[in-house]
Parts: C-alpha cells; sequence; structure tokens
C-alpha cells in the first residue's frame, strides 16, 4: 500500500477526494486560463482516464500555456515538440550514439517526459506522427532493438491545425484512434477577450499552485477503473458506437445514408473508462447514461468519416453524432 492509498479508508472516502482535488485544478488553471471551460475539464479527463487529447484550433488560443499550466498544477514533467516537415522520428524518441568507450549509448528524445505537446502534429509527414503510436498505447518506446518505458503517469497532447490550411498531412486513421478526445478549441468570446488583454498586457502574472503528484494521479487513475457501471449504461455506450457502422444490423439510418466509416471498439472503451471518470469528478460513484453523453462527442468526432452526400448537404460530425445521441 502506498502513501496515497493509506490515506483513504475507503473508495467512497477517495471518489470524494477525488471530487476536491478536481474542482482544486481547475480553479488553479483558471488563475491563469481565461475561458475554455469545456476544454480544461475534458483534458483533465483524459488524464484521470490515460487517455490522450487531440487539440483543434488555429494559433494563438493558448494551447501551449494550457499544457504549461496543467504541468504545473499536476507536478509533471513537460516538453514541448514542434512538429515541422523536416522533424525526424529519432528527433522525438532519441537516438543511440558511440560514447568515448566505442559503445552504443541511448540519448533519450523529448518524448521521455509526463507531458507531451506535440504541437502542429499534422506539419509532419507521416512517418514521423507514427513514431509517437508506440509511445502512445504501449508507454516505451523501442531502438536498436532495445525496449524503453516511459514515466507514468505518460499523456499526449496534440495540436492540429484546421485541415485546410496549407503545408498540412492528414493523421492518419491509426493515429487518430489512439487519441480518447478531439476538442475544438473555439475564439474567445468578446469578455474573454478583454480579459486575456487586460491580463497580458498589465505586466502581472498570475501563476498556478501544484495541486497533486505523480503518486496521486497513478493512485485516482486505478480509482476511477474500479467504479462499477450498470448493465444498460454499457449496454448505450456499446449501442452508440453500434450505431456509427454502416451496412450492420445496428446502423442508424443517418450512418447508412451519411457516413463511409463508423467507430471501432475502442471508442466503447473510452466511452466507459470517460465516463467513470466524469462521473467520479462530479461526486457519483457509478456513472449513468449522462455521464456517457458527456464525453460522446469528442470521443466519436475524430472515429466516424462522412460520405461525400453528407458534406455536400453540409451535415457536419457533430450534427451526426447529436442525431445518433437522440
Amino acid at each position: 500500500m502506498n502513501l496515497t492509498e493509506s490515506k483513504y479508508k475507503t473508495e467512497v472516502e477517495a471518489v470524494d477526494a477525488f471530487v476536491e482535488k478536481f474542482k482544486l485544478l481547475r480553479s488553479e488553471i483558471a488563475r491563469v486560463i481565461v475561458g475554455q471551460d469545456s476544454v480544461v475539464e475534458k483534458t483533465l479527463i483524459s488524464i484521470f482516464s490515460q487517455g490522450h487529447v487531440l487539440l483543434v484550433g488555429v494559433p494563438g488560443l493558448a494551447k501551449t500555456l494550457l499544457v504549461n499550466t496543467i504541468g504545473e498544477v499536476l507536478g509533471l514533467s513537460y516538453n514541448r515538440i514542434q512538429f515541422t516537415p523536416d522533424l525526424m522520428p529519432s528527433d522525438i524518441i532519441g537516438t543511440e550514439i558511440l560514447d568515448e568507450n566505442r559503445k552504443f549509448k541511448f540519448i533519450h528524445g523529448p518524448v521521455f517526459s509526463n507531458i507531451i505537446l506535440a504541437d502542429e502534429i499534422n506539419r509532419t509527414p507521416p512517418k514521423t506522427q507514427a513514431a509517437l503510436l508506440e509511445a502512445m498505447q504501449e508507454k516505451s518506446v523501442t531502438v536498436a532493438g532495445h525496449r524503453y518505458l516511459l514515466d507514468l503517469p505518460f499523456f499526449v497532447l496534440a495540436t492540429q491545425n484546421p485541415i485546410e490550411q496549407e503545408g498540412t498531412y492528414p493523421l492518419p486513421e491509426a493515429q487518430l484512434d489512439r487519441f480518447m478526445f478531439n476538442l475544438v478549441l473555439d475564439y474567445p468570446s468578446f469578455d474573454e477577450e478583454m480579459e486575456v488583454v487586460a491580463r497580458t498586457t498589465s505586466g502581472a502574472s498570475a501563476m498556478a499552485k501544484k495541486v497533486l503528484n505523480s503518486e496521486e494521479i497513478n493512485y485516482f487513475q486505478q480509482l476511477v477503473r474500479k467504479l462499477p457501471v450498470a448493465e444498460n449504461v454499457m449496454q448505450y455506450a456499446v449501442g452508440l458506437v453500434s450505431k456509427t457502422r454502416k451496412g450492420t444490423t445496428t446502423a442508424h439510418p443517418w450512418a447508412d445514408k451519411y457516413l463511409n466509416w463508423g467507430a471501432g471498439p475502442r471508442a466503447s472503451q473510452y466511452l466507459i473508462i470517460g465516463a467513470k471518470t466524469h462521473a467520479a469528478a462530479h461526486g457519483k460513484y457509478s456513472p449513468d447514461i449522462e455521464d456517457v453523453k458527456a464525453v460522446a462527442l469528442p470521443i466519436l468526432r475524430h472515429r466516424i468519416v462522412r460520405n461525400y452526400k453528407a458534406e455536400a448537404e453540409g451535415i457536419t460530425v457533430d450534427q451526426l453524432i447529436m442525431e445518433l445521441m437522440k
């Protein structure tokens, strides 16, 4: 039993403590980040679900600041990798060099950190994008036949420019599927932008305090997985994913009409673990269907592919998902 486990007599007490820690994390982040409440909440849910996040938005919306702030409040190490067209896989995972004794020595790349900001991930070719695949899934990297384990917790937050911009390489489906959430960052409201400008041009700088450490994060990650799930909630999650699969007996009419491709089993897994974390963060000891709905949009958004008919009629991915949830 580690120190964190010994703090709490029961799992109910531990969930209650998690609620308080989650609130404290959000309030500390809000001292630095103006608005973006939904993005902050979903990013924290992803971390405690042991998932990764893909942020889609134009430059200048404080994506880097968000990751930096989350690293500070969670007491974790943080590295930023700027993805460019000439970036090589070894620039991410590291490389072997000959040392002074003429023996190969592994030099760790920036991926050896708790939180990785993969900035503008779709600016680099697929070969380099794929260098993150093993790290994200296996929490390890392999170089010259040797496997190196990454420090836990490990979390990738990748940013992506809107795909219409020039000089971008669409992420392969296998890479997209590794991300738990696809979060769309929108422009701030007028009042929020006024506050951003006032804060950033006055010379004053807000600092977020550390709220958790890596041991506590690992403990809470295991805690949320222990939450029981009712049969009807699991059936709803799996049923929602199966509705996206065109040409099957469970397909929704809109899936047959507007989709080329549906979501795989990983979507069902993420819906349940995401619902568990969402429930725990809001003081519930078991998730319900509303918790599944709360995380469904960012989980399914990048796992279904529209056909030309949907694009021609202006049916968005979000509209499709909302129709499936009715």
